[in-house]
């Protein structure tokens, strides 16, 4: 139980048929929201943070906070770095404990994108953790300050890729985007099915608020292992504390950190629910 790698996590949700949430968080209440979450269920699951969020959750104040909630947890949770861009940061959270990092240098040329990710995985190995890379551009940004354009994973550049940095996990673009659709996307299930069949390393998406409940669980049929859900996590909680104030239920600093872990914790549990992966701790 508590802190543990991503790859045993992804290993068993193969063997079972099931996903496994990787909830995105900024502070401590949506910590302690998906934990609670968690437990009820008896769910694994990941906390990340991408470094692109660190200017708002500094990775020095965060990383510890993030570590310490998994090692206390009573079911199995990884820590895990997305989205890292710069080796600096991804080391620095290996040195705080975490135990998966992400390097993404899918807007990179294959070959750089290659070289890159296997050399952050050797680093990662080093600390003896696990490695996530991306092939194809996912639309949006993480923080949402751009709107980069959708570029669909190859198939054969995945298995080269794959073969080439032996990832742990391996995010693929089927059409999913960061942030908030402006309609529900058109994810592409036969590129996803075509990469399934051909690379080993277990899929991830992300991008996932606002993908519909059926397409979740398409996806979890044709290999998706992982699910990335940070826009969702922040909605809800953004949504619970409106709604508190306007019903009057908060009345002091207390009630609204409470409204906060209740917007984390009604958002994990909607996914959970989906993903398949209540009672598989």
């Amino acid at each position: 139980m508590s802190l543990t790698k991503m790859s045993p996590l992804l290993k068993a949700a193969e063997e079972g048929g099931y996903a496994v949430g990787s909830f995105s968080v900024a502070n401590m209440e949506m910590v302690l929201g998906i934990i609670k979450a968690l437990e009820e269920t008896n769910s694994p699951a990941i906390i990340q943070i991408a470094e692109v969020r660190l200017k708002q959750s500094p990775l020095e104040i965060i990383g510890p906070l993030m570590v310490a909630a998994a090692e206390n947890a009573k079911v199995p949770v990884a820590v895990h770095f997305d989205h890292g861009k710069t080796k600096d940061k991804i080391k620095q959270a290996l040195d705080i404990g975490f135990t998966s990092v992400m390097f993404d240098g899918s807007h990179l040329p294959l070959e750089d994108n290659c070289v890159q990710t296997l050399d952050i995985n050797k680093l990662a190995k080093e600390y003896g953790a696990d490695c996530e890379g991306e092939i194809g551009c996912v639309g949006g940004s993480e923080d949402g300050s751009e709107d980069i354009a959708v570029n669909c994973t190859s198939p054969s550049q995945a298995v080269e890729f794959a073969k080439y940095t032996g990832v742990d996990a391996l995010a693929v673009a089927i059409g999913n985007a960061h942030g908030n659709y402006k309609q529900a996307p058109k994810l592409r299930f036969d590129i996803l099915e075509d990469i399934s069949k051909n690379v080993s390393a277990p899929l991830v998406l992300h991008g996932g608020t606002g993908i519909l409940p059926d397409d979740f669980r398409k996806c979890i049929s044709l290999g998706i292992r992982k699910i990335n859900i940070a826009t969702a996590t922040f909605d809800s909680v953004q949504a619970n504390v409106a709604m508190k104030y306007e019903s009057k239920a908060i009345n002091g600093y207390y009630d609204l950190q409470a409204a906060e872990v209740e917007g984390a914790y009604k958002n994990a549990m909607k996914h959970i629910e989906i993903f398949g992966c209540a009672g598989k701790a």
